[in-house]
């Protein structure tokens, strides 16, 4: 993809949003927001969730 190609993209992208209404936009933000929490645990389970409890546990109890 040329550099010329990739702008026309981003400008075409940025229109779209712009044009869309703004309670649309808050509606999407959220559901972004919301699906940021579940992303480790939809890729990796419970493993990275329980290691973090475990360091900031660790931390805590140490100070």
């Amino acid at each position: 993809m040329s550099g010329n190609d990739y702008v026309k993209f981003m400008t075409q992208e940025i229109v779209k949003y712009m044009d869309m209404p703004q309670e649309e936009r808050k509606k999407r933000k959220q559901n972004r927001t919301e699906q940021e929490y579940h992303l480790s645990n939809k890729w990796f389970g419970i493993l990275p969730f329980a290691f973090k409890l475990l360091v900031k546990k660790k931390s805590s109890s140490s100070s």
